[in-house]
């Protein structure tokens, strides 16, 4: 596919973390945010949060990672001026794809609707992520406050603690990769139909999707437990948990009654087995003992001899890694992405999901707030003078 511009009125992690798979692509992507008002700081939120990264005060480290790769305008788009500046970059700049990440009653105020963009380029490809779609326009999407909505802190944690979140915010991720899917299959059909396509992902409806283990048992006469918090074991497959051994943890999965019988082979954990083992539901009916049983046999080890020996039985275990021993197992596979900081030092980045030919590993540092505002708008044709009557009214910073 030939590398596309893509225009994003972007803030938080959501839309920037699906733009930036764009970015991975060799595609170019420009960020746009809103001019300062009032006495907040101008732009993104996430542009100051966290340490002070590569000069200045709006590249903190919060906003790194997703932002790199791209560039940045600033534009008042609550000014009919700025809106009529946003429809002729769409025209100039020939953007195939607009997305945005605000409340969907901003949409026509803000003049970024999907019908006034595709009166500007009929066959534009129109994205925006919000927390419950069209149908609920002023709702904030926040991604902890999804996770609250969606059930998810209700399945996550120890079944006798409270509510809790994950460790990562997966509803914004999430979000992103299927604004990025839909923008990708909405861009094949334009070369099959010449049509554009308005894209709404809702968050909500996003988290909800990944529910595919817990939501149909509603209908299927299951009990309390099967829906709620289970700590760190499977609902289903048992003995999956985390079990202690003499110098830490180790996570071991048992997927079918056959790793059972391979587990139970190994002559550590012998001592586990008994006839109404043999099978899942019988696991099941066992499921208290069989856990006390299972650290008592881990606990006899160090973590390195009992991986050696599951791995040996085809057995799916680990150690519990942290954040920065994840970090060296993907630099030794060399599937991590980089950026340079303004210092000529080395930012390590999370991999791209998926490795595909010609993609961008390496990106550039994200740009200074409104950075490229003048250049962008030098490409749409706008003279010197233009643009500084722009920012003498307010329009652009």
């Amino acid at each position: 596919m030939k590398p596309r511009t893509v225009l994003s009125m972007e803030q938080a992690l959501s839309l920037p973390y699906a733009t930036l798979r764009f970015a991975q692509l060799g595609w170019r992507v420009i960020r746009i945010e809103a001019t300062g008002s009032g006495g907040g700081l101008p732009g993104d939120p996430n542009r100051y949060i966290g340490s002070r990264m590569g000069g200045g005060d709006d590249r903190r480290s919060y906003f790194i990672a997703p932002n790199v790769g791209k560039e940045a305008i600033a534009l008042n788009l609550k000014d009919p001026r700025g809106q009529q500046v946003l429809q002729r970059l769409i025209q100039a700049l020939n953007v195939d794809v607009f997305c945005c990440n605000t409340v969907p009653s901003r949409y026509q105020p803000l003049g970024i609707d999907y019908a006034t963009l595709r009166a500007a380029k009929p066959d534009l490809i129109w994205a925006g992520i919000s927390a419950q779609g069209p149908q609920v326009p002023d709702a904030p999407g926040y991604d902890p406050v999804i996770q609250a909505m969606a059930g998810y802190m209700e399945v996550t944690g120890d079944p006798n603690g409270p509510p809790m979140l994950t460790g990562i915010p997966v509803i914004d991720l999430k979000s992103g990769d299927e604004l990025y899917s839909s923008v990708l299959l909405a861009l094949l059909e334009r070369a099959e139909t010449g049509q554009g396509r308005e894209i709404h992902v809702s968050m909500l409806q996003v988290a909800a999707s990944w529910l595919i283990t817990l939501l149909p048992l509603l209908d299927m006469g299951c009990t309390a437990s099967e829906v709620t918090r289970s700590g760190n074991e499977h609902r289903k497959f048992i003995p999956t948990n985390v079990y202690p051994t003499q110098d830490g943890f180790v996570y071991l999965a048992i997927g079918s009654d056959v790793q059972w019988q391979r587990l139970t082979a190994i002559p550590q954990f012998a001592s586990v087995a008994n006839a109404e083992r043999v099978t899942n539901e019988g696991r099941g009916q066992q499921r208290d003992t069989i856990y006390r049983d299972m650290a008592v046999a881990t606990m006899r080890y160090d973590s390195e001899a009992l991986l050696r020996d599951l791995a040996g039985a085809t057995i799916p275990a680990t150690r519990i890694l942290d954040v920065a021993q994840v970090r060296e197992l993907l630099q030794r596979q060399g599937k991590l992405t980089r950026t340079t900081l303004p210092d000529a030092s080395t930012l390590r980045l999370p991999p791209m999901a998926v490795d595909l030919p010609g993609a961008h590993t390496e990106l550039a540092f994200p740009p200074h707030y409104g950075a490229h505002t003048h250049s962008v708008l030098s490409e749409a044709g706008y003279s010197t003078s233009d643009i500084a009557a722009l920012a003498q009214q307010g329009v652009l910073a």
